[in-house]
């Protein structure tokens, strides 16, 4: 295995096996070839987007102890992080909804727990579906659901999901990793696209793991994909494990975009960094309220990061940045 080939065999269009995408995860991320699997992976994604990077808005509806323990996230219950449920009310869920739209996200989001009362998530969401213009490109990021409820978000005016299957699924959370699987082909069926990413990454996770995760991410020819690192919950088991740093994340995410067909043009890390973005990431996500990877309850005040906060981020990557709505979500 040569590594010249490797990239004139990406550059010639094609999908590297998960073999070479363990060779070039094997590379230390400060090395010189993994600043060149960097710029080709830009490279691709640039030609695929034209050059216009996108930014999407993100607002959750709850947090609360989360019994589904993935331990990684700061609502679970076994992080002892928030003690109660908070719930925002529709109208607070509608004002942080017109005010993405109003900064000009290309996409919004609708998040939460996986516990969350799935028809008051659909009384909700018909109530920001209402306040906003009707193209607006509404996702929603919730938990496992089958395929019933899957055409009810649809219906609810819903163009597409978030849903990833996570780093030791079924490991370090309590979900199987097939009712993650099941819950993607249930939400592609009812006819919404699924955005994926390889996720929450820490320094534990072998080459190996990320290449077979990158093989499955590519499998379902997402809206898009990516690649995004763990960040740490202060006084958490996985936080003992501590994070790679950015540098490795960029590595991660070049070599998957490698990995992932070219169709897939959306490709994404969080959180939102300059590395990505020379690396590939098209893709950053504003947040607003309740965070996974937050201990505050308004992560505006923490960890999160504003539309205008990631549009400044593409500009010193030399990305241009959408108007308008989401061509990863709208492209045929």
């Amino acid at each position: 295995m040569h590594f010249d080939d490797l990239i004139q065999k990406s550059g010639n269009g094609e999908v590297l096996s998960r073999e070479e995408l363990v060779y070039l995860l094997s590379y230390p991320p400060d090395s010189p070839e993994t600043f060149r699997i960097m710029a080709e992976a830009g490279r691709i994604s640039r030609e695929l987007s034209g050059g216009h990077a996108e930014v999407h808005g993100q607002l959750a509806l709850d947090l609360a102890p989360c019994a589904c323990d993935c331990r990684f996230c700061s609502f679970a219950r076994v992080n002892r992080v928030f003690a109660e449920e908070t719930r925002i009310s529709p109208d607070e869920a509608v004002s942080y909804a017109i005010k993405f739209q109003e900064q000009g996200v290309n996409a919004l989001y609708v998040m939460t727990t996986a516990h969350y009362p799935f028809e008051q998530f659909m009384e909700i969401s018909q109530e920001i579906r209402k306040s906003l213009d009707p193209d607006t490109v509404m996702v929603a990021n919730v938990g496992d659901q089958n395929l019933e409820r899957a055409v009810r978000i649809r219906d609810a005016g819903y163009t597409g999901v978030y849903h990833a299957l996570r780093m030791r699924e079924g490991v370090d959370t309590l979900i199987p990793p097939e009712k993650r699987k099941k819950s993607m082909r249930n939400f592609q069926e009812a006819g919404l696209k699924v955005g994926t990413c390889v996720e929450p990454v820490g320094p534990e996770h072998t080459n190996e793991e990320l290449a077979e995760a990158i093989i499955f991410a590519a499998s379902i020819l997402p809206a898009f994909s990516g690649a995004a690192r763990r960040i740490e919950i202060p006084g958490t088991e996985m936080a003992a494990r501590g994070m790679i740093s950015e540098l490795r994340t960029a590595q991660i995410v070049a070599v998957t975009r490698l990995g992932t067909p070219r169709a897939v043009k959306g490709f994404c890390t969080h959180e939102p960094c300059a590395l990505g973005a020379v690396a590939g990431a098209n893709l950053f996500w504003a947040e607003t309220g309740f965070n996974p990877r937050d201990v505050l309850e308004k992560t505006e005040k923490g960890r999160g990061i504003s539309v205008e906060g990631c549009r400044r981020i593409f500009r010193e990557g030399e990305w241009g940045v959408l108007q308008g709505l989401s061509h990863y979500f709208l492209a045929p």
